[in-house]
């Protein structure tokens, strides 16, 4: 009796052997002496060939079934992924096992159109090392050239691939090859051999690679696009990284608004001039968020949405809860979009008010030092001491001020004071002279630095002149008891010039004994006289209409000083 391990467990298992019991019956009964009647023999052997044709259509029905049954199997797998590399390796596996090939090769058209190994596996479902990849490259191109699948039982002997250098350099036999179409486009070649045996591809093999490789070819297609679009996100995503990254660095508040005015993005520099978090500026509309200014700006809005120009350079000074009296500047234009419709606008705005602050302090400054001195003046790199240099020094004071200031009230005695002092000041900055300090209803200025200047004795005799001049005029325009004389002293010699004083308190001055020498000229000066020493009489007296003056004992000197009245130019 038939085992339960060894009962046929198929349908064509039964009819192969129902075929071969057959088969011995007849056996047994034509060996015997008795001979079986003719109909019982034929029936005999009727059944036995029907049964292995039945077995035979049976197989090839089971072998087609699985195949279809595989080629669904493998259609799921490879597109359950968008990986490229793992698409095609789970393609190359599946044909080598499906095939029964030894090897299979999966190549691909490159950004320069040549077919290119992507994947190489084999029977054992391993890559296959460089030394191994020897393939047809005749099989290869046919499939190119023609688009259709080649299979050949014995590439030796057929007669399309005699000759061929790589088949019998390589030693092969059976070769598999079809075309991988995308909407009629070759992208590549599924390729599949044995070297060793022969007639392991049939057609049967053929149509069923070229259905697996519609399959993959979409499948290898759609990892593809995968691939690119997931190049484009990273590359997109790393742009806008990058562009976030700037834009919050960027210095200048910008905001955008929509066609609503309504508020979509605002940066850090935003928050901080506007004073407010983005939760308070993102989705409010322009008016609440630029309250202060909102009046102001609504008619330069209009401006650009009719005009549907730039708006630039636009200063506001408006005053805040928090900061008081502020100044911003606004540059507005239309938001467009790719197409170049406007979709908003956009506002890059800038705090100034701490800039209008040192522009305001500088332009002090510049009244109370020469320009001259500042531009040599580095911030960074400011440091106590001083140079001895040449110079010629001017002192100029106004006669007659303090008796003329007990009559009269402070603020009109400060205003009379400053148009004489600023009358010397004009006229030693025309000359391009450095004011060192005002001291009282006095004025103490040099030449020669720290500019140098080659004529900066003239230039102070023609300052005292100018001085001259300038109290001439503020006569005709000043009352008869407001008309104060003034005296002027000039000296020239070896002076040290520089910073004075501490890192807190600093003063650019001159300090030597030449400057004393004009302080002390001035002093000794008469009304509206101009008084010159004889070293700075020298350096100019082919210039200048100058006559002898009373040498002048001064203090501080052993010897009397000969000094020279300035009466003109010559």
């Amino acid at each position: 009796m038939t085992s339960e391990n060894t009962r046929p467990r198929t349908v064509h298992d039964q009819l192969l052997a129902l075929s071969a019991l057959a088969g011995n019956i007849r056996a047994e009964l034509d060996s015997g002496k008795q001979k079986l009647p003719k109909p019982v023999a034929d029936d005999l052997q009727f059944l036995q060939s029907t049964l292995e044709q039945v077995s035979g259509k049976i197989e090839v029905f089971q072998r087609e079934h699985g195949n279809m049954l595989a080629l669904a199997e493998v259609g799921q797998v490879i597109n359950s992924s968008l990986e490229l590399d793992e698409v095609l390796r789970i393609v190359m596996d599946n044909i080598v096992r499906l095939t029964k090939a030894e090897r299979g090769f999966l190549m691909l058209r490159d950004e320069n159109g040549e077919m290119s190994t992507r994947m190489a596996r084999n029977w054992e479902m391993e890559s296959i090392n460089s030394s191994e990849k020897n393939v047809s490259r005749t099989v290869v191109q046919r499939v190119i050239d023609t688009g259709e699948s080649v299979v050949t039982t014995n590439a030796q002997e057929d007669q399309r691939f005699l000759g061929q250098e790589s088949i019998v350099a390589f030693n092969l036999r059976s070769i598999l090859c079809v075309p991988l179409k995308v909407k009629n486009d070759l992208i590549g070649v599924i390729y599949a051999d044995n070297r060793i045996r022969t007639g392991i591809f049939a057609e049967s093999e053929r149509d069923l690679l070229e259905a697996f490789a519609n399959q993959a070819a979409v499948a290898i297609d759609n990892a593809r696009l995968f691939s690119s679009l997931k190049q484009t996100l990273e590359e997109v995503t790393a742009l806008k990284n990058l562009m976030d990254n700037v834009f919050e660095s960027i210095a200048s508040g910008v905001i955008t608004a929509d066609v609503q005015d309504t508020i979509t993005l605002a940066n850090r520099a935003a928050e901080t001039i506007l004073g407010a978090s983005q939760q308070d500026i993102i989705g409010h509309h322009l008016k609440e968020a630029l309250a202060s200014v909102s009046s102001e700006l609504e008619s330069h809005l209009t401006e650009i949405r009719k005009t549907d120009q730039p708006i630039v350079e636009l200063e506001l000074s408006h005053n805040t809860p928090n900061r008081g009296l502020v100044n911003w500047r606004f540059n507005l234009s239309p938001l467009k979009d790719a197409s170049q419709k406007t979709q908003g606008v956009a506002i890059v705005l800038d705090d100034l008010t701490e800039r209008k602050k040192l522009e305001a302090q500088r332009r002090l400054f510049e009244r109370m030092v020469s320009p001259a001195v500042i531009e040599q003046l580095d911030p960074n790199s400011l440091q106590l001491g001083g140079k001895r240099t040449e110079i010629t020094t001017l002192f100029a004071d106004i006669r007659g001020f303090t008796t003329y200031s007990e009559s009269l009230p402070p603020e009109k005695l400060v205003s009379i004071l400053n148009l004489y002092l600023a009358a010397m000041a004009e006229a030693v900055l025309a000359q391009e002279g450095t004011i060192d300090k005002f001291m009282g209803d006095a004025i103490m200025a040099w030449f020669n630095a720290p500019v140098p200047q080659p004529d900066h004795t003239l230039r102070a005799v023609k300052t005292a002149l100018s001085i001259r001049d300038s109290v001439e005029t503020l006569y005709k325009e000043l009352p008869a008891d407001s008309h104060l004389a003034f005296g002027v002293g000039i000296h020239s010699g070896e002076a040290v010039l520089g910073l004075i004083g501490t890192e807190k308190r600093l003063e650019y001055t001159a300090i030597s004994d030449s400057v004393n020498t004009a302080k002390r000229i001035q002093e000794n000066s008469a009304r509206n006289q101009i008084l010159i020493s004889r070293d700075a009489y020298e350096l100019v007296k082919d210039q200048i209409d100058a006559k002898p003056y009373a040498d002048m004992s001064v203090k501080g000197k052993t010897q009397p000083i000969a000094v020279y009245e300035v009466l003109g130019l010559k």
